[in-house]
């Protein structure tokens, strides 16, 4: 039986790696280790199907490196072990090129198994590639995490993925023994989601379901076939992120019930009641926030109660966190503010704090005048002074503005009482 169009085409050289250029290109993070030959321990964080496993293939085959690789899910201590023994057994052990251990699905590892890694990352013993879907730093022990750089793999693009299509067309050996037209590209990228393995899933069960020798791919015709097909892609789990999506979506659109729907298809399908957890709690402050503060509260609360009640009690609680939230008043104002304060740091630089409210440990400090014209706050009637806060270059700049809802209706209002003109409240 032939391996996945995706597994025929592997890139095993750089050259061939299509995306991630902020990585290995020329100025990528990974280029100049790749270049010395001196790698670190890593973990590559990012959506399925971006390559992760395939580019910790060709770090180890262009560093000339042993490269051993184990799946969390389905490896333990001992086999974790196993593999550190004979690494440490091998011939490399003293020379810059220590074996490779790639952990696909480090996330899936638990406490006692990533400290089992401790040791051999410490000693070099093993140069550590994890790959994970989930943030590292909630899945990840900080003692690995310290020891690793940490590197963000994106969503391939609609150039990559066109790109991705073609080069499929032209080099497989299967393919290629048809004559295959790209007419139309939208519908198969959209339902790829940026998952280049889904991609190539869906471009090889659409051909190879065509009998004749000539194929021409058009929109309905992969609408039509992977329709006919869509328990193919729920069984290896590919719908994953989609449906994530709709729930957050829901959620923010105040839907309760469709919030219900999708939360019922990520039960039955058994997802990781913390995964759904965690997505909660960042929903709740990024669309929710200062509209009710008290839902960031009980979401934190449903992330803890849920890690340590676990289904099938655990649906309760989430079902009750996210019916709330679909039901509460929405803001993202705190959100939003917070990425505009980022942008202006980024465009103006490390900006002087004001002298006024400098910190003045010593008397040298406090005669340079550190702190000298500083107003306390709580001196004044109502707790309140209209001081300066702001670097002199960006005075007067608004970033907070309050959302349309009764919560900071009132915010405004009271804002505006005591900044007059100041802000733009």
């Amino acid at each position: 039986m032939s391996a996945p169009l995706a597994e025929r085409i592997r890139p095993t050289t750089l050259n061939d790696y299509l995306s991630q250029q902020h990585l290995v290109g020329p100025e990528g993070a990974l280029s100049s280790q790749l270049g010395s030959g001196l790698i670190s321990s890593m973990i590559f964080w990012g959506p399925p199907g971006t390559g992760k496993t395939t580019l910790a293939n060709i770090i180890a085959n262009e560093s000339g490196r042993p490269f051993y690789t184990l799946s969390a899910v389905d490896s333990g201590v001992a086999a974790v072990r196993e593999v550190i023994e004979r690494a440490k057994k091998s011939d490399t052990l003293f020379s810059t090129k220590n074996p490779i251990l790639f952990i696909d699905e480090i996330h899936r590892f638990s406490k006692s198994q990533q400290d089992s890694l401790l040791g051999a990352v410490e000693k070099g013993w093993i140069t550590l590639i994890g790959a994970t879907t989930e943030n590292p730093s909630f899945e990840v022990i900080p003692a690995l995490l310290s020891r690793c750089q940490v590197y963000v793999l994106k969503a391939f693009s609609k150039t990559d993925l066109e790109a991705l299509l073609k080069r499929a067309i032209k080099i497989d050996s299967i393919l290629s023994q048809k004559r295959i037209k790209l007419q139309e590209t939208e519908a198969i990228l959209r339902l790829s989601g940026g998952d280049a393995r889904k991609l190539l899933n869906i471009l090889e069960l659409v051909i190879l379901s065509e009998q004749k020798e000539t194929v021409t791919i058009t929109n309905a015709m992969v609408q039509q076939k992977v329709q006919k097909n869509t328990v193919l892609y729920d069984k290896t789990g590919e719908q994953h992120y989609d449906i994530i999506s709709a729930f957050i979506k829901s959620i923010r659109g105040s839907d309760p019930n469709a919030a219900v729907y999708w939360l019922a298809r990520m039960i039955e399908g058994g997802e990781d009641v913390k995964f759904i957890a965690r997505r909660l709690l960042i929903l709740a402050s990024e669309d929710i926030g200062i509209a009710n503060p008290t839902a960031l509260v009980l979401a934190n609360s449903t992330f803890q109660a849920v890690t340590t009640i676990g289904y099938p009690e655990a649906r309760i609680i989430l079902s009750q966190c996210a019916v709330y939230l679909a039901t509460s008043p929405k803001s993202n104002a705190s959100y939003v503010a917070i990425k505009e304060a980022q942008q202006l740091v980024r465009q103006t630089g490390d900006l002087s704090v004001p002298l006024s409210i400098r910190n003045a440990p010593t008397k040298l400090m406090k005669e340079l005048g550190y702190g000298k014209e500083y107003e306390y706050a709580h001196n004044y009637e109502g707790n309140f002074v209209a001081h300066e806060f702001l670097p002199e270059e960006i005075k007067g700049t608004t970033f907070y503005k309050p959302g349309q809802n009764p919560k900071e209706n009132n915010l405004k209002t009271y804002l505006k009482q005591l900044w007059k003109d100041k802000y733009d409240f």
